[in-house]
This record gives structure tokens, C-alpha cells and sequence, in this order.
């Protein structure tokens, strides 16, 4: 069969394996910046099982990548008129770079053009993080602009693809 799967995340039952590839994902970013629940509680690594449970209730699509039948991957996409952005894109870490991530991507955008209507792709990244903006801009991603948020230690970056 095949080595791998993206699944449709349908039940609260699925969310704490979610939450669980968020976490372990996002902790590596946390780290290399200094991040901790003290200095920046609302950042995606440590964020609470509630806020997943409001995505999938607000009607939010979300997704689990399945390698050899063990959860690796993640991430939701949620329309806003024309556009769909892109959330909580993650890989354990001990998975990257086999090219999960740009799969996920590419199913995000099939997904988002085809099944959710819309022409345009959207991410907000850490802006600080060169290596992260550079993979997004070789997959299609154009910078459009950064914002500074009180509450966070890091510049907000935004990214659009039009699909």
C-alpha cells in the first residue's frame, strides 16, 4: 500500500495527536528563538487543545499526514472570503526534510482551489526566520508585508501564493 496518507481531521477524538505533531514541531522553533510560556505564552508551541477544538467547530479543515502509519505531520486551513490561510503547517522533526512538508503544501493548495473555491493561499510566519521565508518563496510564496504585534518577540511575517 502506499507509505503515506493525508487524512481529513473529522473527530475531537483526533486533535490531541494534532496537537501533540504542533507542539513537538514548534518547540524546535521556540528554542532556536529564545521562546518560552513565560515570554511568549501565545506562541504555537505551546498552545492549548481549546483553540484546536474552536477550529474544528468553527468549521476549519483540518489535516493529518500519516508516514508508515505513524501521525508526522499537520496543519488547517481556514477560507476567509477569496482566500485560505494556511495554519500550524508541522513535521516531527525527526521527519524533516524527505519532502513532507512541500507535499503538504501541495495538497493545501489543491485542497484550497478545488474543494474550498478559493485563489489565493496565505501564511503568516516568524519574519526572523530566513530559512523558514525561504522555503515558502522556492514553493511560490511572495513576502507581502510584516506587522509588530505588543504581545510577541518576533516580526509577524505574511506570505500569499495565487492558485
Amino acid at each position: 500500500g502506499r507509505l503515506s496518507m493525508i487524512c481529513k481531521v473529522t473527530e475531537n477524538s483526533q486533535l490531541n495527536a494534532c496537537l501533540n505533531i504542533i507542539h513537538k514541531s514548534f518547540q524546535t522553533v521556540a528554542d532556536d528563538m529564545g521562546l518560552t510560556k513565560e515570554n511568549c505564552p501565545s506562541h504555537t508551541a505551546f498552545m492549548p487543545l481549546k483553540k484546536l477544538q474552536e477550529q474544528l467547530k468553527c468549521g476549519n479543515s483540518m489535516f493529518l499526514y500519516e508516514y508508515r502509519n505513524e501521525l508526522v505531520g499537520y496543519f488547517s486551513l481556514e477560507v476567509n472570503g477569496n482566500s485560505a490561510e494556511l495554519n500550524n503547517l508541522s513535521v516531527f522533526p525527526e521527519y524533516r526534510h524527505f519532502g513532507i512538508g512541500k507535499e503538504l503544501v501541495s495538497f493545501a493548495v489543491d485542497y484550497s482551489k478545488n474543494t474550498l473555491g478559493v485563489n489565493k493561499l496565505k501564511i503568516g510566519i516568524v519574519d526572523e526566520n530566513t530559512v523558514l521565508k525561504e522555503w515558502y518563496g522556492k514553493l511560490g510564496f511572495v513576502h507581502t508585508g510584516t506587522k509588530h504585534f505588543e504581545h510577541l518577540p518576533f516580526t509577524v511575517g505574511f506570505m500569499e501564493l495565487d492558485i
